[in-house]
């Protein structure tokens, strides 16, 4: 077994403490990866809280996770010690269903081996995340990772640059495309980042004047305050696609009055209340309302390889993982521009 140093959540509400536990060691086609940096998803904190129902405590969160290859399975093909490479949202799905024979394996019918808080498919073990000093994972759901970019600030796109990826290409985002944006946070600035290089023109809604000038910076090519009806009605009816990327409640209907004819909106983000649905805002105008998770291991490695192609990483803040409570309250209140990655040396001073 592995001696591994992590911090982790050992109950609902607790704040993360130093934890010490074994990862197991290489089977055939595994890889033990020494994690460098581990970004911060809103996920992380949701999950650490129980806010979803899947707290079996103690739980190790992380799901952005860049590291190098330390040591290779006998069965290894792909990899080699010293590779620069990541770790996304899973670990492992069945590999057999359809979903997975498409390379959708975040849709895996026995559902998705999450990197943390969930359970290996061989030993039954709870498996635990980024925010510790390594990880075992199946070369299979292991990427690589381009040495033109900033490590650390690849890292959150191992979770909000392919959520943000994925539904603009599967809607076909590209040029001549209208694209709306709601939400200026980790999701958002990276589907300002993404579409602006798909060619799209592409449109921040926010309901702060203040973020206009990172909005532009970002990508967007015009900033529309949702809560001025004279700005909104002169774009009513006019927008190919839309992505939410809010996941506090909020009210869809009058996003869903700026598509054109057939165009759709996108969830990525997740409200904890269920939101109320004019039916006639789907009605009129024959609008969709779709929903995207993720995306699976190949698009992951797609997505991975345009963001070193066209010089794309998240905006990123540098933590230490001893100031990791002090980030979640931070990120509760929106004071971060606009991920949080934690630098792994920390945890081995």
């Amino acid at each position: 077994m592995i001696p591994t140093s992590s911090y982790a959540a050992h109950a609902a509400r607790a704040r993360l403490a130093p934890y010490r536990f074994e990862r197991r060691e290489p089977r055939e086609h595994d890889l033990v990866i020494e994690i460098l940096f581990c970004g911060v998803c809103h996920s992380d904190l949701h999950t650490v809280r129980d806010e979803w129902g899947t707290g079996n405590y103690p739980i190790v969160p992380g799901h952005e996770i860049v590291g190098r290859v330390t040591r290779a399975g006998t069965g290894v093909s792909k990899f080699k010690p010293g590779d620069l490479v990541g770790v996304g949202c899973m670990v492992d799905s069945c590999r057999e269903c359809a979903n997975c024979k498409d390379d959708l394996e975040q849709f895996c019918l026995k559902g998705a081996t999450f990197t943390y808080a969930g359970k290996d498919r061989q030993d039954g073990t709870p498996t635990q995340g980024g925010y510790s000093t390594q990880i075992v994972v199946d070369e299979a759901f292991v990427l690589r990772i381009s040495d033109k970019l900033d490590p650390a600030a690849v890292a959150p796109l191992l979770c909000a640059g392919i959520t943000t990826y994925s539904p603009l290409k599967h809607w076909k985002v590209g040029k001549g495309s209208k694209v709306g944006v709601i939400g200026l946070g980790g999701l958002g600035h990276m589907a300002l980042k993404l579409a602006h290089a798909f060619g799209a023109q592409v449109v921040q809604f926010t309901t702060s004047p203040s973020k206009r000038e990172d909005a532009l910076r970002l990508g967007a090519d015009e900033v529309v305050l949702s809560n001025d009806p004279e700005q909104m009605k002169l774009h009513a009816g006019s927008f190919d696609f839309i992505l939410d990327t809010v996941s506090a409640p909020h009210d869809l209907n009058i996003y869903l009055q700026m598509l054109k004819r057939d165009g759709t909106m996108t969830l990525v983000g997740l409200p904890d209340t269920p939101p109320t649905i004019n039916g006639g805002a789907l009605i009129f105008g024959r609008h969709s309302l779709a929903g995207s998770l993720i995306g699976g291991i190949a698009e992951t490695q797609e997505m991975l390889d345009f963001c070193a192609e066209h010089g794309i990483v998240s905006d990123i803040e540098k933590i230490r993982i001893q100031d990791i409570n002090e980030a979640y309250e931070r990120m509760l209140k929106s004071d971060v521009r606009y991920r949080f990655v934690i630098d792994m040396a920390s945890l081995r001073e």
